[in-house]
This record gives C-alpha cells, sequence and structure tokens, in this order.
C-alpha cells in the first residue's frame, strides 16, 4: 500500500511540475541591447528551468509565424508597429507548451521635428473647453466638454460668434466630433455613446453604442473611415456603416509607445493629434501607427489674453480648401492660423 501511494504521488507529481503544466518549465527571452525596432534585427531564445531537451520552436509574433535566420534565433519583424503578443511554441519528448510575453515594436526612424509661426489671430469662446474642432464646406464646428455644459456648435471663423449650438444632456460629457457624407458624429467621454448629428441644423439622427473601447477621445475621418483615439495607445479604425471599431493602429515613435492621444484631425493623408497635457502635435502615419512628425507648440499660450486661465492645448482644425491649420485649447480666448516649420 505505502508503495502504491509513493508512486501515485511520484506520477501527480511529476506531471504537475512537467507535463501537466509544461508552459511554467520555459522562459521566453527576447535578446537585444536597445529598443526594438522595425526591420531591425534582434535575437529569440527560449530556455528550460529544469534542462528539458528542446526539440524546436515557432514564434509568433501578432498572431503570424516569424521566420528565423538559418542556424541562428535572429529574426525581424516590420508590422504592426506597437504592442503585440510574442509567442514562442515549444516542442519537447513531453509534449507541446505555449509561452508569450508582450512585445513592443518602435518605428526605425526618429520623427521630424516642428516648431510654428502664428499667421493670423481669431477670437475664441473662453467658456468653451475645446475637444473637437473641424471645418465642413467653410464651416467651423466645435464640441465643447463638461459635464452639464457639454455642446457642440457651428461657429463664425472671424468673429468667433456662435451660429448655432446644440447642448447635450447633463450626463455626457462631449469628446471629439468630425464631419463625413453630411452626418456629423460627437463622441462621449465614459458612458459608452457616440452621436450622429444633421450638420446643418445640429438636430440628432441616432446614438451609437462603442463596441472595443470604453472611452471616446478624440475623432477625425479620410473621407471613407473614421479614425477614434479613447486613452489608450490605439487609435481604432471605425466601420462607416456599422460605427464598430474594427481594427486599430498604435502610435510610435523610434523608442516609445503614444497614448493620451486626444483631438485628432487628418491633414494631408497623415493624423495630426495632440496629447493630454502636452504642447505637442504628432504627426502619424494612418497605415502603420509611426509617428513622423511631433510640432512643438510651446510658447503659444503665451499669446493667449487669458494664459492664467486658460487650460491645455486642445483642438486642431485644418482648411483643405485654403491650406490652412488652425489650433487652439480650452478656455483659450484666441484660435490661431499657423504655418509649421521644420526645426
Amino acid at each position: 500500500m505505502k508503495n502504491f501511494y509513493f508512486t501515485f504521488f511520484f506520477t501527480c507529481f511529476f506531471l504537475c511540475s512537467c507535463g501537466g503544466n509544461l508552459e511554467n518549465q520555459f522562459i521566453l527571452k527576447v535578446n537585444t541591447k536597445a529598443k526594438v525596432q522595425k526591420g531591425k534585427e534582434f535575437s529569440l531564445s527560449v530556455k528550460s528551468k529544469k534542462n528539458i531537451q528542446i526539440d524546436s520552436v515557432h514564434y509568433f509574433y501578432a498572431g503570424r509565424r516569424l521566420s528565423l535566420n538559418k542556424n541562428s534565433e535572429k529574426v525581424k519583424i516590420s508590422s504592426p508597429l506597437g504592442k503585440n503578443k510574442l509567442k514562442a511554441e515549444v516542442f519537447t519528448s513531453e509534449g507541446k507548451a505555449s509561452i508569450s510575453k508582450k512585445l513592443v515594436v518602435h518605428n526605425n526612424v526618429a520623427p521630424e521635428i516642428y516648431t510654428f509661426k502664428v499667421i493670423n489671430t481669431f477670437p475664441h469662446d473662453s467658456k468653451s473647453f475645446t475637444q473637437g474642432l473641424e471645418f465642413y464646406r467653410d464651416t467651423l464646428y466645435e464640441s465643447a466638454g463638461h459635464y452639464g455644459k457639454s455642446n457642440i456648435r457651428k461657429v463664425d471663423l472671424k468673429s468667433g460668434k456662435i451660429l448655432k449650438q446644440h447642448k447635450l444632456k447633463d450626463n455626457y460629457f462631449a469628446e471629439g466630433l468630425s464631419i463625413m457624407n453630411d452626418q456629423l458624429y460627437v463622441l462621449t467621454w465614459r458612458s459608452g455613446d457616440g452621436f450622429v448629428f444633421n450638420p446643418k441644423n445640429l438636430k440628432r439622427k441616432k446614438t451609437f453604442n462603442y463596441n472595443k473601447s470604453k472611452e471616446g477621445w478624440g475623432l477625425c475621418n479620410d473621407g471613407e473611415k473614421l479614425y477614434k483615439s479613447d486613452g489608450t495607445a490605439k487609435i481604432w479604425i471605425l466601420n462607416p456603416e456599422t460605427l464598430k471599431e474594427e481594427r486599430y493602429i498604435q502610435p510610435v515613435t523610434h523608442k516609445s509607445l503614444s497614448t493620451k492621444l486626444n483631438e485628432l484631425e487628418w491633414v494631408n493623408g497623415k493624423i495630426y493629434a495632440n496629447t493630454w497635457n502636452k504642447d505637442g502635435v504628432a504627426i502619424i502615419n494612418p497605415k502603420s501607427g509611426a509617428i513622423e512628425g511631433l510640432i512643438d507648440f510651446r510658447g503659444l499660450k503665451k499669446q493667449l489674453g487669458n494664459p492664467k486661465k486658460a487650460n491645455v492645448l486642445n483642438g486642431i482644425a485644418y482648411d483643405a480648401k485654403r491650406d490652412k491649420l488652425y489650433v487652439t485649447g480650452k478656455n483659450w480666448d484666441k484660435l490661431f492660423e499657423v504655418k509649421i516649420i521644420k526645426k
């Protein structure tokens, strides 16, 4: 009987420590002295904690199998950029184990740095906690946030006068807006709801729900699809019919993954995005997520008439017809036409 219990105990122990929990017996290592960057070679390896013989290993990144160089574990990754799942399937005589970790793949080029020149200055409602800003058919549209004060409005650029306004219910905190195909889309912050309005009379047409993202931050469009930020490292691409988040890009520089991207604007085939609480705008490749440029707007706030009462930079509008770029901020009393200059 003693031999039976000993054999049973030993078998259970062996299964738990090896075959029954094989994943815990291996460590997946990314061997690199620098950041992993697009197209640049680095090495992968799997080590056994208890000297289990490894027959072969298959590596996967974002669901795609990686091709290793012959006679080595070196690899190059070109896409997708951002943080994704790196997985190793380890084959041994005791079975197959799958182990994984997160890997961030950065862009391989540092972003260009830009500064600015103020071309014109226009009045702006200092009571507006600006969230979204966009031109549509020569009219400036703006969304303003805060519970109990959220609204969308049509604004005369030169005078800053509100031409028409629609106030949202007090339980909504308005966020970004964008207009495409005579539909005005507005996000709200944490309610999980977005709205579609008639841009002419600002009457609400329907409500849509977020699918995969928990919050609504910024919004822009390329004429075919909507792009939505949610405060995370993701910019979602929305289906224009269902308004569901279908896929996403992750904005990255050559050494960092960006989060808290707020107001979005489509400018000449790129996404311009300001970062919450920072005086800068990122220029993002909408296909890859690579941050190709950074615009330094430090010092612009000093040109306000109310710099001490004003909040952060937020609000980017591009007049494609006249090729003019405008920026403002939350509770700023001015809106600026700016020219971007490479440093």
